[in-house]
């Protein structure tokens, strides 16, 4: 029988690979998102298998969009304006199969905010440098 600290690891790691999964399906998918699974995966990795995470922060194509927003909070350009893009698309989508005005109302305000949000993060600097991957790979939290 599994102990709970062992349980909750496996939870952790199934999880972490569910996301990473998830996120290379939106990485060819355009109407699913990437990042909300990969800022997942890399919050429960650490927890339930440190070389997932150590593997997934070291990642060509994963690790850096991941390492940008640790270290500064930065958002690619390219994933902005994708994201804007998508906000856009699915709102205009709902206007057209013709959603009752109050859902129009509080999606637009809600896109409106997280389009902002998106904007005004700064977009990533080279300044990072692979010596912080392996540092955050193997710590434990968020």
């Amino acid at each position: 029988m599994a102990t709970p600290g062992k349980l909750s690891r496996l939870v952790y790691r199934c999880l972490a690979f569910l996301c990473i999964g998830l996120g290379a399906i939106g990485a060819v998918l355009p109407l699913l998102p990437t990042t909300p699974f990969l800022l997942v995966a890399a919050w429960a990795a650490p927890k339930g298998s440190p070389r997932l995470a150590t593997w997934l922060w070291r990642h060509p194509h994963l690790g850096p969009p991941l390492i940008a927003w640790r270290e500064q909070r930065a958002v690619p350009r390219r994933a902005k304006w994708l994201a804007c893009c998508l906000l856009l698309l699915s709102w205009s989508w709902l206007a057209y199969k013709g959603s009752p005005l109050f859902v129009l109302i509080v999606t637009g305000v809600f896109f409106c905010c997280v389009a902002t949000f998106l904007l005004t993060r700064p977009n990533p600097t080279t300044s990072t440098t692979n010596n912080n991957v392996a540092r955050r790979a193997t710590r434990n939290g968020s």
